[in-house]
């Protein structure tokens, strides 16, 4: 039983040829298979072809969100819902070609726990491509674990690691990071990364942000070592300042012309407040980036809240997240 996830974002100009590629592609599976589509809060015509696409096959299955949660999240949902020994995630723009789940569940077959598309090459504006290079050289710098360069969430997964991912509480989610978390037996299949087949982006340069700083942060310490490092070094900076002024004012140096002494107040006012302020940059950055994440935590408030589902028999999944 192949599960195939698929989060949904007003893509109404897509579904037909998601559904045509899907069915084309599966034939090679020779395998028994069911589609989850997680509408992540379309506001066009989405959530009515999707209700026509799980009447025409029920094999389609549709989990319809309340709100936008946000893409990592609506993934998750998916892969609450999937059932399969194997679990697949895909977006619906084409991006991910239909095909390419075909190597990726061949080595599967030869006993891989997790089998990852590695984006041979993005149809993609030049700007973009360069952000997702450095996006993904800097997380690898970064991460307390390796995350595998030009990996993106379109993988399938064995029933097992879907199963631990499923039971990991965090609410912030990144995926693919909590995919090489997990650890067992991984693999990356090169993968030619398409053009969106239709529509608008839908990952806007505002998530993309969001989903960098999740990663970052949910999977190192660097930023905070980072920032404790800029706190000192402007403290430093303002220490030997302290010095110079002190120094200059004795032995009467001057640099480029002038002397402590000719703005009378100045400096030791700028240095103190530079000083200060690296102090409380440190303790600030480091409390405030803790305290964010406990607060998020503790909320225990639902990773998300479900409006409908169909094709599902069992509506437990649907509850068991509410609370």
């Amino acid at each position: 039983m192949i599960s195939i996830v698929i989060p949904v974002l007003n893509e109404e100009e897509t579904l037909s040829e998601l559904r045509h590629r899907l069915l084309k592609a599966s034939e090679a599976w020779r395998d028994t298979f069911e589609v989850i589509l997680v509408d992540d809060g379309s506001t066009d015509r989405t959530p009515a072809i999707l209700r026509d696409l799980h009447t025409s096959d029920p094999r389609f299955k549709v989990v319809r969100l309340s709100r936008n949660f946000g893409h990592q999240v609506a993934i998750s949902a998916g892969l609450h819902y999937a059932s399969g020994d194997a679990v697949a995630v895909m977006d619906a723009d084409l991006q991910d070609g239909p095909d390419e789940l075909t190597q990726l569940l061949a080595k599967w077959r030869e006993g891989y726990e997790v089998v990852y598309a590695i984006r041979r090459r993005r149809k993609e504006n030049v700007f973009k491509q360069a952000a997702y290079w450095g996006f993904y050289r800097l997380l690898g710098w970064a991460s307390s674990i390796w995350i595998p360069l030009d990996s993106g969430d379109f993988s399938v997964m064995d029933r097992r690691v879907v199963d631990v991912l499923n039971a990991m509480p965090e609410r912030s989610r990144f995926v693919r990071g909590l995919r090489s978390w997990i650890g067992f037996r991984q693999i990356g299949i090169e993968c030619e990364r398409n053009a969106r087949f239709a529509g608008e982006v839908k990952y806007t340069l505002g998530k993309l942000m969001k989903l960098a700083l999740d990663g970052l942060i949910n999977f190192s310490e660097r930023p905070l070592q980072l920032l404790s490092v800029t706190g000192f070094s402007i403290a430093s900076l303002a220490f030997v300042g302290m010095l110079y002024s002190f120094i200059s004012r004795l032995a009467g140096i001057s640099l480029f012309g002038l002397k402590p002494a000719d703005t009378p107040g100045w400096t030791s006012l700028i240095l103190v407040i530079l000083f200060l302020g690296g102090v409380q940059l440190i303790g600030l950055g480091i409390i405030g980036e803790y305290l964010g994440r406990m607060y998020g935590e503790v909320k225990h408030r639902p990773l998300y809240v479900v409006r409908e589902d169909f094709g599902f028999a069992d509506t437990r999944k649907k509850i068991e997240h509410l609370g």
